[in-house]
């Protein structure tokens, strides 16, 4: 799996770190990024932020 954060329509809410922090940070700019890919272990979390997302920015693909 690969994901990516759309941040320009970023909201900065957090849910995304909240539900998987191991894959997402909300960054110095105060916007949301991907820390780092998820391994097999955390595709499950990762793909449950990327569904929570209110503003649907966060994208997988597998």
């Amino acid at each position: 799996m690969h994901v990516w954060v759309d941040r320009e329509g970023c909201i900065s809410c957090g849910q995304c770190e909240e539900t998987c922090p191991q894959v997402f940070a909300i960054m110095e700019d105060g916007l949301a990024d991907v820390k780092q890919q998820p391994d097999e272990d955390l595709e499950d979390l990762a793909q449950a932020a990327a569904d929570g997302c209110p503003v649907a920015v966060i994208h997988t693909n597998v």
